[in-house]
């Protein structure tokens, strides 16, 4: 019983833990051990297990160990404890103590493998118990599922079918209502339009009526008016012919236009231009009543001080139309050009003179010509600038052009 192929796995196993436990106090420790007697006691015990009880066959180490194991507390209520150290402090009567709880442990271990072998064909039959339950579950799970989605679609359309029918019936309840409407409107636009008819009958009748009595009357005034004009212009055909004998005057010979059509075609070259007025000309008709001047701000300035700054030249001027102003009273407005530019400079200006910008993204020349078509038909209206284009559109809207050097003659600038 003392050969340790003999001991039960278990004792031998103990065996090795108790004297792994105390391998660090050993003295010297056997080269083989050495380098797993730096590790925990449960490492050293899985590690080095078979070195350990390699080593224990000799007696020298075994009694060295036994030493150690003995002073280390013991677990008396452990057999395999109490056998593992009776093998290796080897008291008197240790192989009996061995041999009974080696056979101790052998049944009990039969008994556990017995037990393990239950246990383990338990587990199978747990385990294909389990797949078949997890089988089980996975189908009841699908058929579930695909039970829950015909629900769902069954849910959905039976909603839907609602929401249908619920419309179908407003729909309805709406086309009665207007049904009814309808009807009524109609028969209370019916019995409007009879009433409505009647009215314009009676008052077509009286319209009738009248006309055929103002007929008559526009007739015998008519009549009577056509008499008299008769007589005016006879009386005014009598009193020019007298006039003519009186006079002794010739007949009529040739046309206004004669003389300028013989001039122009003998080529005479001392023909004035009527295209521009002249600075006394222009001071003439700016002392007419309510006359206005449009003045092409920039068209001026940039011609009269093209080297000056922009402000300086609106400043130039509006300031020397001030005099002017004042001495003719003319109605006077300055149209600066600003449609590349969104920002607007508040200036001051002489009474009587008005200075406008025109808005973003439109030409002064515009303005003018909107200004120019606003004046009513009669007004002595001049418009100072020397652009060609706009001098003909305004011409044509009745304006009068007037060139910046004529204007410039009666400024001081």
């Amino acid at each position: 019983m003392t050969e340790p192929a003999l001991l039960p796995d278990r004792l031998r196993l103990r065996i090795v833990a108790l004297v792994s436990a105390v391998l660090p106090a050993l003295a010297p420790v056997p080269p083989q051990l050495r380098l797993i007697a730096g590790f925990a006691p449960a490492r050293r015990a899985r590690l080095g297990g078979s070195a350990i009880w390699s080593s224990l066959q000799e007696a020298e180490f075994r009694r060295h160990a036994a030493i150690q194991v003995a002073a280390a507390p013991a677990q008396d209520n452990d057999p395999a404890d109490v056998a593992a150290r009776a093998w290796l402090i080897r008291m008197d009567g240790w192989e009996a103590v061995v041999e009974e709880i080696a056979l101790d442990l052998e049944s009990s271990q039969e008994e556990t493998i017995q037990s393990q072998h239950e246990i383990e064909r338990q587990d199978g039959m747990v385990a294909s118990l389990q797949v078949a339950l997890a089988a089980a579950r996975r189908e009841n799970e699908d058929e579930l599922a695909k039970a829950k989605a015909d629900h769902a679609v069954l849910r959905r359309r039976l909603g839907e079918a609602r929401a249908a029918v619920r419309a179908a019936e407003t729909e309805r309840d709406q086309a009665a209502s207007e049904r009814d409407d309808a009807v009524a409107a109609a028969a209370a636009a019916s019995r409007s339009a009879e009433v409505e008819l009647r009215r314009l009958s009676v008052q077509f009748e009286e319209v009738k009526a009248a006309l055929t009595a103002t007929r008559r009357d526009s007739r015998t005034a008519r009549d009577t008016a056509s008499v008299r004009a008769s007589y005016l212009l006879e009386a005014v055909i009598e009193a020019a012919t007298g006039l003519r004998r009186e006079l002794s005057l010739p007949a009529v010979k040739g046309a206004p236009g004669d003389d300028l059509e013989a001039a122009l075609a003998h080529g005479d070259t001392k023909l004035r231009s009527t295209g521009s007025l002249t600075s006394a000309a222009l001071e003439q008709l700016l002392l007419m009543p309510r006359s206005r001047v449009l003045i092409d701000g920039y068209n001026v300035t940039k011609t009269t001080w093209p080297s000056a700054t922009l402000q300086a030249q609106r400043s130039r001027l509006v300031t020397a139309l001030g005099p002017l102003v004042a001495r003719t009273g003319v109605e006077t407005t300055v149209v600066f050009d600003a449609g590349a530019s969104s920002a607007r400079t508040a200036m001051p200006s002489p009474r009587g003179v008005r200075v406008v910008f025109s808005p973003e993204g439109v030409i002064a020349d515009d303005v003018i010509r909107q200004l120019v078509d606003a004046e009513p038909m009669g007004r002595v209206v001049m418009v100072v600038t020397d652009d060609q284009e706009l001098g003909r559109d305004v011409t044509r809207a009745g304006a009068r052009v007037v060139s910046v050097s004529s204007l410039l003659g009666l400024v001081t600038t």
